[in-house]
């Protein structure tokens, strides 16, 4: 299963679930993305050319990350450009997601492993604005 999480245009998340199976080669991102994420399927025997990338000289302006859940649990809660909710999602072992715009946070609802792929160099602090959001129970509680 893919499933996109978007309003109108902008596209927040893209997610693969772990069982998700096609036939080939497809790739679920717009062309104008920075981070592209793609799923490969083929059988025993098929062979892919060797090749190298040509040096492109490319304009980053916002990190996209994409985020596979080597084991556990992860509830990650997703965001609009303006810090309001937009949905909650939970990931399991061998799930990806791409967040591609708004804001995230991470909740672990058990012991997890997670590989994390981005756009570099790393900026640090510098690469986020950090925000808090309300809980119903009106507790505060700060994702990043």
């Amino acid at each position: 299963m893919i499933e996109e999480i978007r309003d109108n245009d902008t596209i927040f998340a893209i997610i693969i679930k772990s069982y998700f199976r096609k036939d080939g080669i497809e790739f679920f991102t717009p062309n104008q993305f920075s981070q592209q994420l793609g799923y490969m399927n083929r059988p025993k025997g098929y062979v892919v050319e060797p090749h190298s990338h040509k040096r492109v000289e490319r304009r980053v302006t916002l990190t996209q990350e994409v985020l596979l859940i080597r084991s556990g649990k992860v509830k990650i809660t997703i965001f609009d450009n303006n810090h309001d909710f937009v949905k909650e999602c939970i990931m399991e072992a061998g799930d990806t997601i791409l967040l591609a715009n708004g804001g995230h946070g991470l909740e672990m609802l058990e012991d997890s492993e997670i590989i994390e792929i981005k756009q570099g160099p790393y900026g640090g602090d510098d690469d986020k604005v950090r925000f808090t959001i309300a809980k119903t129970n009106n507790e505060q509680k700060t994702l990043i």
